[in-house]
């Protein structure tokens, strides 16, 4: 590793985010990807997408092999400045209003007993008149 203990801020590491010149933050390190980019099986947007943030879920998601994470040591250049990566925001969904299930699956039930019938008596009507219609012609 060449990266001489060096820290880097997300800022500092964002002005690294174009095809000649991508980094990434990974586990707290900085890696420089640029010689990776053509390299890479899911091709050098899925990188650069990642640039200019955190991407360690992004690279976890996916399921590197372990030979992928070996393979990171390479383009190591630094660790990151926790400080300077925005804390996360957990996404709590509105209040929804409570309603029952079972009434809801009853009253479906009920209506399509009555409207499953009736299409069925529809269809015959309408397709009783087209052959009739279609006969007298």
């Amino acid at each position: 590793m060449d990266g001489d203990g060096k820290v880097f801020t997300l800022a500092e590491v964002s002005q690294h985010s174009t095809k000649h010149d991508c980094w990434l933050v990974i586990g707290g390190k900085v890696y420089d990807v640029t010689k990776f980019l053509d390299d890479h099986p899911g091709g050098d947007e899925v990188l650069l997408s990642a640039t200019g943030k955190d991407a360690t879920d992004d690279f976890e998601d996916v399921g590197h092999s372990t030979t992928a994470k070996a393979m990171l040591d390479e383009y190591y250049v630094g660790d990151i400045d926790s400080a300077s990566i925005p804390s996360k925001t957990s996404y709590t969904p509105p209040k929804q209003p409570q309603y029952d299930q079972d009434k809801t699956s009853e009253f479906i039930i009920k209506i399509l007993q009555f409207l499953v019938p009736l299409l069925i008596l529809g269809l015959a009507l309408g397709v009783r008149f087209y052959t009739n219609s279609a006969s007298s012609a």
